[in-house]
């Protein structure tokens, strides 16, 4: 994608702009540029949902797109609820922090006075559960998971599916992946303290204090009616179907909150003023020395030149993203019912064109390449240990006028054209190109910062080729 410049910006102060003086920023938000950045994605179906740029504290820019129920008609409006996925992590991070404040609990209290029969839990902290340093075995990793979610769940029978499973590393010592049990443990645990259900408590401790009056707790009895977005998932490299239904208690704790944009910049702006918790809990949340935690990530970006506040999430049907720039005083809301992770890529373009820095375009191909130029793209291709999938092999696959990535685990990623030997993958939102021989052979394929080299047949210099 081509790194553009905001076309107000004279090229004489970009100097100045990547310098740090962020004296353009105050310049009111172009809507028409952002309408025209998101058209891409709008049209090609992988965005769809609310958008929100808030400004010390106040509303800069808010819009909708697209349809809460395509098979219906019925769009998208600003009181569209979205489940927002592991963005619901900071929710439940903070009802934690405010059983804390009370004095109910401690950071530091070892989880087996509270839950006993879970793996480590005279050595697990509650802090090592908010900072996802538990070292649990992980709920979606288990082979029936997917089953998991088709049944109604408590946190009570999501944490016991991990019973008897040991530890994967000593607890504190690490941050290893998204820790999903972690944070079903600690529904379990502020249900244990308040004697209410998980989505009870979130409302007495969170949601009714801030006036949060579009936000909830899914718990499968709360979510009917016509303000609750209809989750998509693609269908090939330009088409969307419904997304598969779950029971969304099977993620209480870390993935069941729904909400709206502007329900979640509230959030963000209770948090920064401290009129929910403690300085010392605000505190933790927001500590730069800790990357992940509390239901936030936390880096250096030199795109923004400051430490960024940030979180994403997906889930069956659902996109979601946050980020916070603390010296400008910045919130973007990227909320979407079509399962891409096009919206963090969004956000934090968006967060760029709000403040006059570079941001890049989706260009998808027009016209698409035909089916033999993508058939020459075919094979296998074999990743190294640092890979996602450690030492995939993934199989690049020409079906007619569209090009797919079939993953080790079984899942498929559509691959959208956006220049010769360049692509995007739509599931994930990750660049993808090809390196070719002289004689136009795949050699390599380089997925994001990852390179995968071409398989060989036994005795060949040739690639394995994958017809259609």
């Amino acid at each position: 994608m081509k790194r553009i410049w905001p076309a107000s910006i004279h090229p004489a102060v970009i100097a100045v702009v990547f310098c740090g003086c962020y004296c353009l920023a105050q310049k009111p938000v172009d809507r028409s540029a952002i309408d025209s950045y998101l058209g891409p994605y709008i049209r090609t179906g992988n965005f769809s949902g609310q958008v929100l740029i808030e400004r010390d504290k106040k509303v800069v820019f808010q819009k909708v797109y697209g349809f809460a129920d395509r098979e219906h008609q019925v769009l998208n409006t600003s009181a569209t609820r979205f489940h927002i996925a592991s963005m619901s992590m900071q929710y439940t991070a903070a009802a934690i922090l405010r059983l804390v404040d009370k004095g109910t609990i401690s950071l530091d209290l070892p989880v087996g006075t509270l839950v006993p029969k879970i793996p480590g839990a005279e050595k697990i902290t509650i802090r090592d559960l908010l900072t996802e340093q538990s070292g649990l075995p992980d709920i979606n990793d288990l082979p029936d998971y997917n089953e998991v979610l088709q049944h109604h769940q408590t946190p009570a029978s999501l944490v016991a599916k991990i019973s008897g499973r040991p530890l994967l590393f000593e607890p504190g010592s690490k941050f290893l992946h998204e820790e999903h049990s972690a944070y079903n443990l600690l529904a379990l645990i502020v249900e244990k303290e308040t004697s209410l259900s998980f989505a009870a408590a979130l409302h007495a401790l969170i949601f009714k204090p801030l006036h949060l009056s579009n936000t909830g707790a899914d718990d499968d009895s709360s979510t009917s009616g016509r303000t609750m977005a209809k989750g998509y998932q693609p269908d090939g490299v330009s088409g969307l179907k419904p997304a598969t239904q779950i029971h969304w208690s099977g993620k209480t704790g870390n993935a069941s909150i729904f909400t709206t944009a502007s329900d979640h910049a509230r959030w963000v702006d209770a948090l920064l003023a401290d009129r929910l918790l403690k300085p010392a809990s605000r505190e933790a949340i927001f500590d730069e020395s800790q990357r992940v935690g509390y239901g936030w990530f936390r880096r250096h970006q030199k795109r923004f030149n400051q430490t960024t506040y940030s979180m994403n999430g997906r889930a069956p049907g659902f996109a979601s993203f946050l980020l916070y720039l603390p010296q400008d005083k910045t919130t973007v809301v990227v909320f979407s019912n079509i399962y891409s992770s096009a919206t963090t890529n969004i956000g934090y373009d968006l967060a760029a064109l709000a403040l006059g820095l570079p941001y890049e375009r989706f260009r998808p191909s027009d016209p698409a390449p035909s089916a033999s130029e993508l058939q020459t793209c075919a094979g296998a291709f074999k990743f190294g240990p640092d890979f996602y999938q450690p030492n995939a092999e993934v199989i690049i696959r020409a079906n007619e006028r569209e090009l797919s990535m079939g993953w080790p685990s079984g899942d498929v990623s559509p691959l959208i054209p956006t220049g010769r030997d360049h692509f995007i993958d739509r599931s994930y939102w990750e660049d993808f190109s090809i390196e070719r021989d002289a004689a136009g052979h795949p050699t390599a394929i380089v997925y994001g910062e990852f390179r995968g080299n071409a398989v060989t047949r036994k005795g060949s210099n040739q690639s394995v080729v994958f017809l259609p």
